[in-house]
């Protein structure tokens, strides 16, 4: 099974980069249970919130497409750029790096 890098950089600036390993077809959100990587899941990771919004720094085109499910939802994030994604829909084909968004405002997980 491929495994690709995936980099977590965090808007909160007491914590460090950080460098995981991640297998083909996995999702972003998946990964960050995996390695209790803070990141907010308010739906459970079925595209019903936008809590797991995050930015992607580099390897855009290491990710599954966006479909209209996430097009939608994305729509409702906060702070919405054009490197914005839902942890929870994007399948990792390659190396990316990502950043953590300020996981201080939400309310539950």
């Amino acid at each position: 099974m491929n495994q690709y890098n995936i980099t977590f950089l965090f808007a909160d600036k007491t914590l460090q980069p950080l460098t995981l390993l991640a297998d083909k077809g996995e999702n972003i959100l998946d990964v960050t249970m995996e390695h209790n990587v803070k990141l907010q899941h308010n739906c459970g990771g079925v595209c019903g919130c936008t809590t797991c919004h995050v930015y992607i720094k580099s390897g855009m085109e290491n990710l599954s497409e966006m479909e209209e499910n996430e097009e939608d939802r994305i729509d409702m994030a906060e702070n919405l750029t054009l490197e914005s994604r839902l942890a929870c829909q994007c399948e990792i084909h390659g190396d990316i790096t990502l950043l953590v968004p300020d996981q201080t405002s939400f309310v539950g997980h």
